[in-house]
């Protein structure tokens, strides 16, 4: 039985035991928001990974996406990124390789790290052919089986890109058309074949993969706008419904599901994206890229994607797939994947701080850090910090002995007013 069908039969599973522990959730409620589908717990019967619960009382969730490109191939340097992008706070990692031999880095990858593993399998369809348009539909549907076969946890599917997404794209007014490199195969394979997307058309038989190897499909944003102005078109909305529609036949199958979400979008245009996607979509767990709040950042997009992430967070968002300073530059490096998710994970918690089921938890943090500032307490700082190494690394090298920082040294606010109240109390007493 796939997870979703033993908590709909009341199962309270290891992975549902495990995911209640590590948020703090109550174990009763996390499984029925497994069995309505609110909440996702990516496993597949044949992964390694542990149990993350991404959704409805859940912390917002980090991926980090990987892989090797056409023109960069490093298979180490990949596995390393996997390794620090787990130490810096990613929970999850996608594989998102063009590159080399396809199979060995995933292998290698999944044997690197612990945490979920996702793929975008049409990758690999289009692989062993010269162009993406020559691969079939046994070609898609034979990479999603391999991948699930060597134990995947989730997979992005861009079932949602059909005939009438595309005929809104025709009639629309984009100014970058599809940025998604799934949703760009699956575009120039209908148009060149003149056929239904087969993700689409046979989702049927995609699902029952899922169910196999309770497989979670991660339902790609093919549409996603790839700039502010095409932010909330036609595009992105024909496919929120038929994602809403793709989201609600896997359930009655007991599959998991989450949905992916844009992409490029101005910040008053956050909460209308999110809500949404999350009306449509019936509450499905959303995943998230970015979004990016602005075009002109090349280079600190890591932080263009962390502000509109808060902000989604704050709004009902779940899941934040990284950006990197390289985003839109180049294939990122293992500094920049550093970057990314530290960026991200501070993104996450300031949403956190914000949400139902995991604001208390997440305060106590805030907190303890205050406490700590108070105190001039460096060391639990330190433990508290979520960079703790940048943190003090930069206090050592310009620290000049004061117990406080070297910016005020004696004049801290704190250890003055701390000082008086002491003496005030004295007088007092």
């Amino acid at each position: 039985m796939t997870l979703m069908e033993d908590a709909r039969k009341g199962l309270i599973t290891p992975e549902i035991r495990s995911v209640a522990e590590l948020e703090g959730i109550d174990v009763e409620l996390v499984r029925s928001c497994v069995a309505k589908g609110l909440v996702t717990i990516p496993k597949n019967i044949k992964g390694k990974s542990r149990a993350f619960g991404i959704g409805k009382y859940m912390s917002v969730k980090v991926n980090a996406n990987i892989g090797t490109s056409r023109d960069f191939v490093n298979i180490d340097e990949e596995v390393d990124k996997a390794k620090a992008a787990v130490k810096y706070g990613a929970d999850t990692i996608m594989d998102l390789s063009t590159g080399g031999d396809l199979d060995l880095i995933r292998s290698r990858i999944m044997d690197a790290v612990d945490v979920p593993i996702g793929t975008v399998p049409i990758y690999q369809a289009a692989a062993s052919h010269k162009t993406v348009v020559d691969m079939t539909s046994d070609d898609m549907f034979n990479a999603v089986r391999k991948h699930a076969e060597d134990g995947v946890d989730f997979v992005t599917i861009h079932s949602g890109v059909n005939y009438n997404a595309l005929e809104r794209l025709k009639k629309g007014d984009r100014i970058t058309n599809v940025v998604s490199r799934g949703g760009s195969f699956t575009i120039a394979w209908m148009i060149h074949n003149e056929q239904e997307n087969p993700f689409y058309s046979e989702y049927d038989y995609l699902v029952e993969i899922a169910k196999e190897y309770d497989l979670t499909i991660s339902l790609g944003d093919g549409m996603r706008p790839g700039c502010i102005h095409d932010a909330s078109d036609a595009p992105k909305f024909m496919e929120f419904i038929t994602l809403g529609e793709l989201v609600s036949k896997a359930r009655e199958s007991d599959v998991q599901t989450f949905v992916e979400g844009p992409g490029h979008v101005p910040l008053n245009e956050v909460e209308l994206s999110v809500k949404a996607m999350k009306e449509l979509c019936h509450g499905a767990p959303l995943y998230l890229l970015g979004p990016l709040v602005t075009d002109i950042a090349p280079g600190y997009d890591h932080i263009t994607g962390a502000i509109g992430g808060t902000l989604a967070g704050m709004y009902g968002a779940d899941f934040l797939c990284m950006t990197t300073p390289a985003e839109h530059l180049a294939l990122p490096t293992v500094d920049d994947i550093r970057e990314g998710a530290i960026v991200t994970n501070i993104a996450a918690h300031a949403a956190d701080l914000t949400r139902e089921g995991q604001k208390e938890k997440a305060r106590e943090l805030d907190d303890r850090m205050a406490h700590a500032r108070a105190e001039l307490d460096w060391e639990t700082q330190f433990e508290v910090a979520i960079d703790s190494e940048k943190a003090r690394k930069i206090r050592e090298s310009r620290n000049t002995g004061t117990d406080a920082c070297s910016m005020c040294g004696e004049l801290c606010a704190m250890k003055i007013v701390k000082s008086a109240l002491e003496e005030s109390r004295q007088k007092d007493n």
